[in-house]
């Protein structure tokens, strides 16, 4: 019997300077954190507002406990879904301006259940080149015909479109995470409109972040559940809890309920954790100086990385990436912050395209001008490596 060499793939892995590892974090997530046991001002973090440890939903968290328990206990359509997460669901629709909300456990669940239950067989799906590997993931769940467009190119889609016949989805990130940049979200409603298809809209890394009272890249826009007919987003980054959730129409969340795998067949989440999640929407309405703090932040980072000769993507949203190219010379860079007191994340493929390497600089309301001084300092100090991807750091 033939056996797959998995060790020799892990060492192929290390000489293409693909290979990852876990980092050991110590205490709450924030700038300043241990990790393997040195402190280090991380710049990686999704917690793009500071609330993963806001005294409010910590309290929040802390006196559900009494009255809901540590866990779920059960699926949601057998004896899990507990008032907390009905309430949950009853603020997500609010907060979105949509109908009805489902409160999934993962965004990667989301993702995958939403897809896969809305379209199948003999259907096509039209995902953007850049999506997320949850919707890639979900798309080949689905069964039904994948088709990619271009990043962002709305005459691409609308051409596939316009020669495809029977049920339609097209599926897209609000705002992508390894780029930062936005989806044209606009154009991708009208042309879905225009050709009867489904839009599907991953804003996981814009609700908190963008448009009014931090709901998210589409409501920054105006679009309507009719625009918009299914968006998804996740609690764990801007909104700093744990979980996710699809919002739309009434009769499309039913059918979720009835047909999203990734919903029916796993335990609910910990009711504790809806409540602290309650709470941290009502602190994202209400709190728009943590977004201004932010914008204020990115722009000066813009401005001066820059200046230094850094090459920076079009994104106006907190994740920054700095472009490398080089496997080896992004972690080079890597390492020298690294040594320098700064966790800043080096990102290859396949998580990006190959040749496309990079620094994943992402901001927090958490971050100080003064954190954003040593981060400045570091990359000023690392210059020279922006040449030479071999050099023993």
């Amino acid at each position: 019997m033939l056996v797959r060499d998995f060790a020799l793939e892990l060492e192929e892995r290390k000489q293409a300077g693909l290979y990852r590892t876990r980092r050991h974090v110590t205490g709450p997530q924030r700038p300043s954190l241990i990790a393997d046991g040195k402190p280090l001002l991380s710049f990686c973090s999704n917690d793009y507002l500071g609330l993963a440890n806001h005294p409010a939903n910590i309290e929040a968290l802390r006196n559900a406990l009494p009255e809901t328990g540590l866990g779920g206990a059960a699926s949601h359509l057998i004896c899990g879904h507990h008032d907390a997460h009905h309430r949950l669901e009853l603020r997500l629709a609010e907060f979105t301006g949509r109908s009805s909300a489902l409160f999934f456990s993962t965004g990667y669940m989301a993702n995958m259940g939403v897809i896969s239950a809305l379209a199948g067989r003999g259907d096509t799906i039209f995902s953007d080149r850049l999506n997320h590997a949850s919707i890639i993931d979900g798309c080949i769940l689905s069964r039904a015909r994948v088709r990619r467009y271009a990043h962002g190119d709305v005459p691409a889609l609308e051409a596939m479109l316009a020669e495809t016949s029977g049920h339609k989805l097209v599926v897209t990130d609000g705002v992508f995470s390894m780029d930062g940049d936005v989806a044209p979200l606009a154009e991708l409603a009208k042309v879905c409109r225009a050709h009867d298809a489904l839009l599907v809209v991953d804003d996981a890394h814009g609700i908190g972040v963008l448009g009014p009272e931090g709901r998210g890249s589409v409501a920054e826009l105006g679009l309507s559940e009719e625009d918009v007919p299914v968006l998804i987003g996740t609690l764990g980054k801007a909104v700093g809890t744990s979980g996710a959730f699809v919002a739309g129409p009434s009769m499309l969340m039913d059918y979720l309920v009835q047909k999203a795998r990734t919903y029916i067949y796993t335990t609910a989440m910990p009711p504790a954790i809806a409540m602290a999640t309650i709470s941290s929407l009502d602190l994202i309405e209400r709190d728009q100086g943590r977004r201004d703090h932010v914008i204020g932040l990115v722009s000066r980072f813009r401005r001066e990385a820059s200046a230094m000769g850094y090459e920076l993507m079009p994104s106006r949203t907190p994740i920054q990436p700095i472009m490398i190219g080089d496997n080896y010379g992004a972690l080079a860079l890597s390492q020298a912050l690294e040594k320098r007191g700064l966790l800043v994340s080096a990102i290859r493929p396949p998580t990006v395209p190959v040749g496309e390497a990079r620094l994943r600089v992402t901001f927090s309301a958490a971050h100080s001008q003064e954190d954003l001084d040593c981060l400045l300092g570091g990359l000023s100090e690392c210059r020279h490596l922006l040449q030479k991807t071999d050099v023993a750091i």
